[in-house]
C-alpha cells in the first residue's frame, strides 16, 4: 500500500481489543503500513504491549456509544471477546451475554459507517467441531461442540447477515492456535504457554489421553500478518483460515519445549489422564484460500518461536526451585 509524503497511508483503522495479546502484535503490522491506529480496550490505562504510536481509548462496561467511537474510522478490526473456552464450559449463559449483544451492536453502528472494510476475528481452532477431513478448508460442516465455538460461529453468522442485508464489507478470519511472546500462562487459553509455566514452576503438565490432542499452532506474528493480508486483499463476505497447516499433539510440543527446560536445569514431568470426550481430537487449517488471494504464508519457525515465548515466561514467572 502506498504512503503519502508524510509517510501516512491516510487509512485510519480501529482496532477493538487492540491491546490483547494477538492485537498488540497487530497493531505493529498496521502502524507499519502508515495507518492511523485507534485501539479500543476495557482497561483503564494503556497497556504495556502496545506501541506508543497508536492512540488508546478505555472504553467502559455497560451500553457502548459505538458510532461515536467509530466516527473517522475507514476500517475495523474487531478482536474483543470476553471468555476462553475454559470459562464458557463453566458459564455458558455468560459467554453468550458478555459476546453477542456487543458484537450486533457494533455491527449496527458499522452498518451506518462509510467504512471500507471491517474484519471480525473468529476462532479456526473451535468453530469446525469434529473435522470429517484434514487439514480444514472454510467450506468444511461448522459443528463445534463448546459454549466458546458456539458463540463465536454465531457472531459469524450475525456479521455475514449484515453484509449481506446491509452491505456492511465484513471479513472473517478464523486462526488456528496462536503462540508467541506476549502469550500468558495460566489463563486457560494455549496449552504450550500453560505448559511451559508448569515446568518454569517446577510442576506436572498434564496431557489428556496416550499423546494429547493435535493442534495447528500458528506464530502470532504469522497470525496478525495474516489479519492485514485479509484487510488489505480478502473478499468482503468471505472466511479465511489462518494458520501453518501442520499438526502437532501435545507429547511433541512437549518434545520441542524439553531442550529449553534442560538448559535451565529443569524436569519435565508429564502427568496423563483420561481424554476428555468434548475435546477436538485434531484441528489442523488449510489456508490456501489465503495464500491464494493474497501471497500470504507463515514465515516463523516453530522451533524459534517456542524459543522467544520461554524466554518471555522465565520472565514473568520463573524459574521456581
Amino acid at each position: 500500500m502506498a504512503k503519502d509524503r508524510e509517510g501516512s497511508s491516510g487509512i485510519r483503522t480501529c482496532v477493538i481489543g487492540g491491546a490483547g495479546f494477538i492485537g498488540a502484535w497487530l497493531v505493529r503490522e498496521l502502524l507499519a503500513t502508515g495507518r492511523e491506529v485507534v485501539v479500543l480496550g476495557r482497561q483503564d490505562q494503556r497497556p504495556e504491549a502496545l506501541p506508543q504510536a497508536a492512540q488508546y481509548r478505555s472504553v467502559g462496561e455497560g451500553d457502548i456509544d459505538w458510532e461515536q467511537l467509530l466516527a473517522g474510522a475507514d476500517e475495523i478490526v474487531d478482536l474483543a471477546y470476553a471468555t476462553v473456552p475454559q470459562t464458557s464450559y463453566a458459564d455458558p449463559v455468560y459467554d453468550i451475554l458478555a459476546n453477542l449483544p456487543s458484537i450486533v451492536a457494533l455491527l449496527e453502528a458499522a452498518r451506518r459507517s462509510p467504512l471500507r472494510k471491517m474484519v471480525i476475528v473468529s476462532s479456526g481452532g473451535t468453530v469446525y467441531g469434529h473435522p470429517d477431513v484434514l487439514p480444514i478448508v472454510e467450506t468444511a460442516a461448522t459443528n463445534p461442540v463448546s459454549p466458546y465455538g458456539i458463540t463465536k460461529l454465531t457472531q459469524e453468522k450475525y456479521a455475514l447477515m449484515y453484509h449481506r442485508l446491509h452491505g456492511v464489507p465484513v471479513s472473517i478470519v478464523r486462526p488456528a492456535n496462536a503462540f508467541g511472546p506476549g502469550q500468558r500462562a495460566f489463563t486457560g487459553q494455549g496449552f504450550i504457554a500453560t505448559a511451559m509455566g508448569a515446568i518454569l514452576k517446577r510442576q506436572e503438565v498434564t496431557v489428556f489421553g496416550e499423546s494429547g490432542t493435535v493442534r495447528d499452532y500458528v506464530h502470532v506474528a504469522d497470525v496478525a500478518r495474516g489479519i492485514l493480508a485479509v484487510l488489505e486483499a480478502g473478499g468482503v463476505g468471505e472466511v479465511y483460515n489462518i494458520g501453518s497447516g501442520i499438526g502437532r499433539n501435545n507429547l511433541e510440543v512437549l518434545q520441542a519445549i524439553e531442550p529449553l527446560a534442560a538448559r535451565n536445569d529443569l524436569p519435565l514431568r508429564i502427568r496423563f489422564a483420561p481424554a476428555r470426550e468434548f475435546d477436538v481430537r485434531a484441528n489442523i487449517l488449510d489456508c490456501t484460500k489465503l495464500q491464494t488471494c493474497s501471497g500470504w504464508a507463515p514465515r516463523e519457525h516453530f522451533n524459534e518461536g517456542l524459543s522467544s515465548l520461554w524466554d518471555a515466561i522465565a520472565g514473568d514467572v520463573g524459574p521456581h526451585t
